[in-house]
């Protein structure tokens, strides 16, 4: 389908890909992953055209037909119907519409079999393209991604930057194209329109390239991973889970292999250090020198995973209620938020706050924030509590002129330079990167200086509107770990399901105009909320008869010892031999992964993986029955 062979792309003096390859089959859905700067979104742009490779070649077919959504049609800009905007994905029917309108005016003062030809022509290429039925697949596709039957006659420009991007996400999908480029698809969706969108997915028949942060989205949509890095695209034949799996076995064999050669290097250091200088031996000291030198080196792993090795201050302890809301009433024009609302954060809770958009989520955290005062009701904070609130329209007041470290050093003096530093490098600014201007920074970079400076307050109450936006997923880790290490209080807005599981130990959502809690994780939440239906409606199970239980066995007479000595080492020999013939195959699976040509079959290579880690499960189990087995041994005899 698609083609990437010996792909280079520079910028400057730097190579964001060097020698890479990568074909795309038809059908298979791909999730694109990388860090942030390894080159994902700038790899769509190429194999659409809009950039050149230095060098290299992108072969497809002429008629391949692409449907790319990328963060530039934010600037898309139309005052008619969002309906119509979607709808202009049908070029050839609206063409042949407007040409059989004009057919059929000239019908009525023009009757020759001419007119009445061409316009059967059309209806017939029209009716062929299923041109009846292209708006009720506009509706369909707008209902799925949110839009109501009245905002879809609504015009375009009235609506938000993310709204408008789930219409050019429509008018891709409308397309029906060959394959699918999707950058960021959920960055601007609720959880509900997400959800759709990869019923939508899994269902379509074209291949897909998805270019996302949120592993939940792709584990239930590719079943293919390429991680873009250093240079190089690197395939793995599964999904998000298969893939960070597999990477750690690929590592581990890495590792292995690092630190086997490394002893060799040292030890053949070591000859040649011993008869470098006797004649004798010197000619052969120089011949495992340039042994040496021809060896090739296997790279010791790179630690992607970097860990949040700062500690949060706050100076004060808030007291046990954080926030206490009574009949807090908030409404706009034709729209009822919320009615008579009740609800308490306690010292210590960790919220999620979930729900469609257009529930009052963000207008939820303007009111606990005291950004929003235009409601009835109270909304107070309680004893020493300091706040601190995040979203995506405070990145507009970073300093654009400052450096990175200037902007936190303002925000907080408190803290020394090294505590900045090390804060910055937790969000993968290291080095020389922290003197960067925020002016020349990306959206995604200006959301970790943003979440930087949040996490350096001396608050100790977060309110946080969609921190994960722009981010990419070591950053989203790095941010679960400061907030799981953070020992105030937090309320959060995310659509990153993955993300509010590792955080969260309590959930609102807004139903009825009303703030309701879960008691639990978000995958807690999500198994309730799925058998709410189901159990409402369910007859509750017949009781059944208790089992008699049996009566306990007695316990055999004690062996003698000596026999059940021999008896327990004849076992432990049993086990050694089996530990033996485990070691030999897990070696024989090492050396099938090291081959290189394995990762180009992914049937074989999930064999052989699967054959590996079962064996490994094995032998470690065996081994902590024999260590189990030779101290039972040993208390026996010395009994």
């Amino acid at each position: 389908m698609i083609a990437i062979n010996n792909l280079t792309f520079e910028i400057g003096a730097r190579a964001l890909y060097d020698d890479a390859n990568w074909h795309i089959k038809p059908g298979e859905k791909i999730g694109l992953i990388g860090a942030n700067g390894t080159g994902k979104t700038t790899l769509l742009k190429i194999i659409v055209g809009a950039y050149s490779p230095t060098s290299g070649t992108i072969s497809m077919a002429k008629d391949l037909k692409i449907g790319y959504l990328n963060q530039d049609l934010l600037s898309y800009h139309s005052d008619k119907s969002i309906l119509h905007v979607a709808m202009e994905a049908f070029e050839r029917q609206n063409q042949l519409h407007t040409e059989i309108e004009i057919l059929l005016k000239k019908l009525e003062t023009d009757y020759s079999e001419d007119i009445l030809h061409k316009l059967s022509d059309k209806q017939h290429e029209f009716e062929a393209l299923d041109g009846y039925n292209i708006e009720f697949r506009a509706h369909e596709i707008l209902a799925g991604l949110g839009f109501s039957e009245d905002q879809q006659n609504r015009p375009l420009a009235e609506f938000s930057g993310g709204w408008r991007m789930r219409v050019m996400l429509a008018r891709i999908l409308l397309q029906a194209p060959d394959i699918l480029l999707l950058d960021e698809p959920t960055n601007h969706l609720d959880l509900p329109s997400i959800k759709w969108l990869e019923t939508y997915l899994q269902a379509f028949e074209g291949a897909i390239v998805i270019v996302s942060h949120d592993r939940y989205f792709l584990d239930r949509v590719v079943n293919k991973i390429v991680e873009s890095r250093k240079g190089k695209l690197i395939p793995y034949a599964g999904n998000y889970s298969f893939y960070l799996e597999e990477k750690a076995l690929r590592e581990e064999i890495q590792s292995g292999q690092y630190k086997n050669q490394q002893a060799k290097i040292r030890q053949e250091e070591r000859l040649i250090e011993r008869f470098r200088a006797k004649a004798s031996k010197a000619k052969m000291a120089q011949s495992r020198i340039k042994a040496l030198e021809r060896m090739e080196r296997v790279d010791d792993v790179d630690d992607d995973n970097p860990t949040v090795n700062f500690s949060f201050k706050f100076s004060k302890q808030s007291g046990r209620h954080v926030v206490r809301m009574e009949h807090v009433n908030k409404s706009y024009p034709g729209l009822e938020i919320l009615k008579d609302a009740h609800a308490v954060i306690e010292k210590g809770d960790k919220i999620a706050l979930i729900g469609a958009n257009g529930r009052g989520k963000s207008t939820l955290l303007r009111i606990i924030a005291r950004t929003d005062k235009d409601f009835t009701g109270l909304a107070e904070t309680g004893h020493n509590v300091t706040t601190t609130f995040f979203a995506q329209h405070q990145l507009e007041s970073l300093h654009l002129e400052n450096e990175i470290l200037r902007e936190l050093q303002a925000f907080a003096p408190k803290h020394t330079e090294t505590e900045l530093r090390s804060i910055l490098g937790c969000f993968l600014f290291t080095g020389d990167d922290a003197f960067k201007k925020i002016k020349v920074l990306s959206g995604g970079e200006k959301s970790r200086v943003a979440l930087a400076k949040a996490l350096t307050a001396d608050a100790n109450f977060l309110i946080l509107d969609e921190p994960t936006n722009h981010l990419d997923i070591q950053s989203v880790n790095i941010l679960i770990q400061a907030l799981q290490q953070f020992e105030g209080t937090f309320i959060v807005v995310s659509h990153d399901r993955y993300f509010l599981d590792n955080v969260a130990n309590k959930i609102w959502y807004i139903e009825d105009q009303e703030i309701k809690q879960y008691p639990g994780t978000y995958q807690e939440y999500e198994e309730w909320a799925s058998k709410r239906v189901v159990s409402a409606t369910k007859p509750a199970p017949a009781p059944q008869p208790k089992k008699e239980e049996k009566p306990k066995e007695k316990t055999p007479p004690s062996e003698d010892k000596s026999r059940q000595l021999k008896k327990l080492n004849q076992t432990l020999q049993q086990l050694e031999e089996k530990i033996t013939t485990l070691e030999k195959d897990l070696q024989r699976c090492e050396i099938e992964l090291g081959d290189e040509s394995l990762y180009a079959n992914p049937a074989k290579l999930a064999e052989v993986n699967e054959r590996y880690q079962k064996t490994k499960t094995e032998l470690q189990a065996v081994q902590a029955d024999w260590e189990a087995l030779a101290e039972q041994i040993m208390e026996l005899e010395s009994a």
